[in-house]
């Protein structure tokens, strides 16, 4: 059984996979952005998940929080679920807080990072951007296209591990809203799979609904990469190791 951090899983697809992951017996880390948002994990608390709490908005309580998450027992797999449809934060929650997760937590083996078909409208370029979350500078469909990146560079960069995006579809969530078409459950099946089969060796994929698909061409463009790993780097003064970091 495998050993699971969900970041963004108090509501939607972060909640249904926690549900499903524990009703499979795994044990999962649910994370909530204030205490008072905590409060809608309790029932998953109840049975035996654990709390991670930290705004990811904010950059030092992502830092403190992968110290903190460090310190405790081996995290096998993390699902970067956690992410805001507009404004100023969008970089912060949806881009930098995976990045800075990626390069500073020690165990996991797999990484599985919430993308979106509306990456396929993102813009490659990551010129003027503000990736403190001080002005908006970025749309929905940028950060999308920028994470789906990111896990594409993980990918190359680091051999033994998997990593790999998933566009979960357009489903009915509080982003989604109440009249979004696609199967909730196919939602999060998906990055669910890819975190605790043993039989799942794939790295580097695009996904959707079970099946690899074609991303954005830029995803697996090399250069426009090592832009992006460069300016996150560059921006959070943590750079993503060329190598796993050591797990102790």
């Amino acid at each position: 059984m495998s050993h699971i951090l969900i970041t963004g899983s108090t509501d939607g697809l972060g909640r249904g996979a926690a549900e499903s992951l524990l009703a499979n017996g795994h044990t999962v880390i649910v994370h909530a952005r204030n205490e008072q948002r905590a409060e809608a994990v309790a029932p998953l608390i109840g049975r035996g998940a654990e709390l991670f709490v930290a705004d990811l908005s904010d950059r030092e309580q992502v830092i403190d929080g992968a110290a903190r998450l460090n310190a405790g027992g081996p995290i096998d797999a993390v699902i970067h679920n956690a992410g805001i449809l507009s404004g100023a934060a969008v970089l912060p929650v949806n881009v930098v807080a995976p990045y800075l997760f990626t390069a500073l937590l020690r165990t996991p083996t797999r990484h599985v990072y919430l993308s979106s078909g509306m990456h396929r409208s993102g813009q490659p370029t990551i010129d003027g951007l503000d990736w403190s979350g001080r002005e908006a500078t970025a749309s929905y469909s940028d950060s999308k296209l920028f994470v789906s990146t990111l896990a594409a560079a993980v990918a190359r960069r680091w051999p033994d591990i998997q990593a790999n995006s998933v566009d979960p579809g357009w489903v009915a969530t509080k982003m989604g809203g109440t009249g979004a078409p696609d199967d909730f459950d196919l939602g999060y099946e998906t990055q669910a799979r890819l975190a605790t089969d043993p039989q799942a060796h794939i790295s580097g994929g695009y996904w959707h609904h079970g099946a690899q698909q074609k991303p954005h061409a830029s995803v697996e463009d090399l250069a426009f990469q090592a832009r992006l790993i460069d300016a996150l780097a560059a921006e959070t003064g943590i750079e993503l190791p060329e190598r796993m970091p050591p797990s102790a």
